[in-house]
């Protein structure tokens, strides 16, 4: 590593960053690549035996297992809080100078590893892109990289993660400029194309054309169909807001249970339950999706106690309905309850089932043709838009990774209508929500964080002449002589802050000599009507400076003197932290 770190300090640091996001690519495919496998394996071996006509008491056991291993691994091996990855990414991004903890380089592919493959109702894609950031971050202190390129190589470890899940570089990229919102400047889309081929490149070598989802289409987009995909986009919007907050609701009623182990308990049993019930619930619902785009919707109810119900439209539906809002209460309650993994398939499946339920009741009791294949596909994108708050995100990966671009128009459609939708009721996605809750978010506005990576302190000025109170104007004239600001603390012995005198108000009593024992300090002061806190953000700061109309403010800690703050210095801070912001 130090022969490649002295090779790499003697190119330009444009190819340096490019060689870098090549390596943080592959390393983030591979970590990709491994987990998903690790998943399938997993699953495979405790499921294989099981009869698709009949349910698995099994079911009701290892949900409560893989949570278990994931609990014991967290507590005493990484003893660290892991769960909602990308949140975190987010909060880290939101922080100047912090990293990613090295750990997550391998502790959640780990965990969630365990949590999915024995059946938690999760994704993997939230851990894998922790882990892909936490490698760019990584990566970053090693070659001791300055912040903005450390949040450029966080970004594409999130690129490469993604690419590699689902061979979908441009989702990858769209990913990260609309979820984490990284800057969209030719500096950093570079890297993030980089990352996000190499990542897509490795899957393709290690997997060939295998993909995630097997979609052909048999049914071209029909025009004639056009009210039917926006009635979709305004159901999806809909479940979207059902999902951020009913997974919320349920994570903080989880959240009550302070013992570790009787939440792990709690939520297993219950887990289990559902599980049991609803079999298609089991882990991230990937070949649930498979089977609607097969023409195989039915059999979601395989290895389920409703399976003789299959063949009935009515009762299916209801089934599926029921699915449909279960499934965000099995995802809350296993992250919740100690497992590991993330809403990205989550959303997806309740996606494709949403589209499924619509054209299946559309066709069912209005005699309609719909396309059931063709309204899982769009309703998957419009479910990513509305719960993620990202359109673009939701319309390319669901394009790239079925090879749906023909479909386009759709999904455009019910992705932009489920976002204006759930944009009315939630501003915020599920991702950010938590963090704005708390005052954190700042990753998705650059003003924000522009004053967020400010410093109260740096921007006090000390450099003003202090008066006592007991000085007459005459003993004054000698500070003002040799000031060369116009404004005058008048602070007692104590520090404290009595008053202030401004040059321009005494200007006048200047050379009226004969008064220059008759006045006092302390006749002349007054005190400042706005002031400010050390402790103050610089929101509040640049609020107080437009409500007010002053040019500077004194900063009082306690009551004591520290100094002043001029809106000159605030603006020309800002200016240059935005400057810094914005990789060039």
């Amino acid at each position: 590593m130090r022969k490649l770190e002295r090779k790499l300090a003697q190119i330009s640091e444009k190819n340096r960053i490019y060689i870098l996001s090549l390596l943080v690519g592959l390393l983030s495919g591979t970590a990709a690549f491994v987990l998903k496998n690790f998943i399938h394996y997993v699953s495979h071996f405790l499921t294989r035996h099981f009869k698709v006509s009949d349910g698995s008491l099994f079911y009701l056991a290892y949900p409560m297992i893989g949570i278990l291993i994931s609990v014991l691994i967290v507590k005493y091996v990484i003893k660290d809080d892991i769960s909602h990855g990308v949140s975190k990414i987010l909060s880290v991004l939101s922080r100047k100078g912090s990293q990613i903890k090295p750990h997550n380089m391998f502790s959640s592919m780990i965990t969630s590893g365990f949590t999915i493959g024995f059946g938690g109702s999760v994704g993997a894609e939230s851990p894998i892109v922790y882990t892909g950031s936490a490698i760019g971050s990584y990566i970053s202190t090693v070659f001791k990289l300055n912040p903005n390129q450390i949040r450029l190589l966080i970004g594409c470890g999130a690129t490469g993660a993604i690419a590699g899940i689902f061979k979908a570089p441009i989702a990858g990229i769209m990913f990260t400029l609309e979820v984490l919102m990284l800057d969209l400047t030719m500096a950093s889309l570079i890297p993030l194309l980089l990352s996000g081929i190499t990542a897509a490149t490795l899957a393709y070598f290690f997997m060939g054309d295998t993909v995630l989802f097997h979609f052909a289409i048999t049914n071209q987009f029909n025009s004639d169909n056009l009210p039917y995909y926006v009635l979709l986009g305004v159901l999806s919007g809909l479940i979207s807001l059902y999902f951020t907050r009913t997974g919320m609701f349920v994570e903080s009623r989880m959240k009550r249970i302070k013992n570790s182990y009787t939440k792990l308990i709690v939520g297993g049993i219950s887990l289990g339950l559902m599980v049991f019930i609803f079999p298609s619930l089991w882990g991230e619902g990937y070949e649930s999706i498979n089977k609607i785009f097969l023409g195989e919707g039915p059999d979601l109810l395989n290895n389920s106690i409703f399976f003789d119900w299959k063949t009935e439209p009515v009762v299916l539906l209801l089934i599926l309905v029921m699915i449909l809002f279960l499934k965000v209460v099995a995802m809350a309650i296993t992250t919740s309850s100690g497992g590991v993994g993330g809403i990205f398939a989550p959303t997806l499946f309740m996606g494709a089932v949403g589209g499924y339920i619509l054209s299946l009741s559309l066709n069912t009791f209005f005699g309609l043709n719909l396309p059931h294949a063709n309204f899982a596909l769009a309703g998957m994108g419009a479910l990513m838009a509305g719960v993620m708050h990202a359109p673009l995100l939701g319309i390319f990966l669901i394009a790239e990774i079925t090879g749906g671009y023909q479909l386009l128009i759709p999904l455009i459609i019910s992705a932009t209508v489920a976002y204006v939708t759930i944009t009315r009721f939630e501003p915020h996605s599920i991702y950010t929500k938590r963090l704005a809750e708390m005052g954190e978010l700042v990753t998705h506005h650059k003003d924000k964080a522009a004053m967020h990576y400010m410093n109260t302190k740096e921007l006090i000025e000390t450099d003003f002449e202090i008066l006592s109170p007991e000085l007459n104007l005459g003993q004054m004239t000698y500070f003002i002589a040799r000031s060369k600001r116009d404004l005058f603390p008048v602070v007692d012995d104590d520090g404290k802050m009595l008053g202030m005198i401004k040059m321009n108000d005494i200007r006048n009593l200047m050379f009226e000599q004969d008064l220059y024992e008759k006045i006092s300090v302390r006749d002349l002061m007054y005190m400042p009507e706005f002031f400010i806190s050390p402790n103050d953000t610089i929101e509040v700061i640049v609020e107080k400076f437009k409500s007010c109309g002053r040019y500077n403010l004194a900063v009082i800690d306690d009551g004591k003197y520290v100094g002043f703050i001029s809106r000159a210095r605030v603006f020309s801070a800002y200016r240059d932290t935005m400057a810094d912001l914005s990789y060039e």
